[in-house]
């Protein structure tokens, strides 16, 4: 697990502002972006942020590296009650977004899929059933290619 307590480094800082700058460029807004509560997560959402991805952060403790999918889609997704087409940014940590990605996309984990460090993964999740193995993964870049 991560030490919650470091920040980005200087060059992680910079490559995630020229990836943001790039996915901007290429036409993605979020309405939220949603934020571990460690300080490398919250940093790299402030600079989203900054960028212009979105207007809006929310600290949302089921991201941290303890978090459960479970926990998160009974208590956080589920009641926000969103409309089909919104669109949030996670902001989190590695085993756990990709493993989460596997989750809502097969309906389990199989350490398939490889998030690096300032990658992307975009998933839909559906409109009328549970999102845990029926979600559709559209976007999986690593960071070499926004640079």
């Amino acid at each position: 697990m991560e030490d919650g307590a470091c920040s980005l480094t200087k060059e992680g800082q910079q490559k995630t502002e020229k990836i943001a700058k790039r996915l901007l460029d290429l036409g993605l807004h979020f309405e939220l972006i949603a934020t571990s509560p460690l300080v490398r997560a919250r940093q790299t959402a402030e600079i989203l942020k900054g960028v212009g991805l979105s207007s809006q952060i929310e600290e949302c403790k089921y991201l941290a590296p303890d978090g459960d999918i479970f926990n998160w889609l009974k208590n956080w997704l589920e009641p926000k009650k969103y409309s089909p087409n919104t669109q949030i940014a996670l902001v989190g940590h590695e085993p756990c977004l990709s493993s989460w990605a596997e989750i809502l996309i097969w309906g389990e984990a199989r350490a398939r899929l490889i998030l690096k460090k300032a990658g992307m993964i975009g998933i839909t999740l559906p409109e009328t059933s549970s999102p845990l193995g029926h979600s559709q993964m559209f976007w999986l870049t690593p960071p070499k290619y926004l640079l």
